[in-house]
């Protein structure tokens, strides 16, 4: 949280723009319309999509990326209920969304039980057949080859340079997860513009999964 405080500001200008944006715009167009939580929403770009048709819920660790996402919305023109809070321990009841994204959240979440928590609790939130989109990064993506499973990645602001954790996934690892959490994987796939034949060396792992009737 202190570290996405920190950044918060340099993070706005230089990350202005979904890097997901043909993603996130083909699930919009696949789910039409409803309730739609973001979690890990930072600034807010990962709305744009969905901020015409959507009922739009955004939840971030860092309170000053929520203030930058209040600034953002304005700046776009759409409504969103903005919520700081953790993702293991969300602040809404059983079944309030309809549809979930979560674009490069649950892989800064630093330990492996509040990682479980954290999709056992995006279980509980959704309704059932409702449908999730998440990306994290992949721990075989070619800068990663000779690193483990952890990593910390700098980000540079005027005052230096401040590191970011990363837990780094596997495909299989991701999808088992969202499994035992109560989740039908529909699809595990590399970001749009990955070009590789072997999906297993993409810089992202993208999943679309679906709550799976309790």
């Amino acid at each position: 949280m202190n570290t996405y405080d920190e950044i918060a500001e340099s993070w706005y200008r230089l990350r202005h723009w979904t890097r997901f944006k043909s993603e996130l715009e083909e699930v919009a167009g696949r789910w039409g319309s409803g309730r739609l939580l973001n979690i890990g929403c930072a600034h807010g770009p990962d709305f744009l999509p969905f901020k015409d048709k959507f009922e739009l819920w955004g939840l971030d660790s860092s309170e000053q990326m929520i203030a930058l996402a209040v600034k953002y919305a304005a700046k776009f023109r759409f409504d969103a209920n903005l919520v700081a809070g953790d993702a293991a321990r969300l602040p809404f009841k059983d079944g309030a969304f309809d549809w979930t994204i979560a674009v490069a959240a649950y892989h800064h979440i630093r330990v492996e039980k509040e990682r479980e928590a954290a999709f056992r609790e995006l279980r509980r939130v959704m309704k059932p057949g409702g449908q999730v989109f998440i990306t994290v990064w992949n721990r075989w993506q070619k800068a990663f080859w000779n690193k483990g499973r952890e990593t910390m990645v700098p980000w540079k602001t005027k005052e230096g340079e401040i590191l970011r954790y990363y837990y780094l996934y596997t495909y299989p690892e991701i999808e088992l997860q969202l499994r035992s959490a109560g989740f039908k994987v529909l699809k595990a796939y590399p970001e749009a513009n990955y070009r590789w034949p072997l999906k297993y060396f993409s810089r992202n792992i993208c999943v679309l999964a679906r709550a799976d009737q309790r």
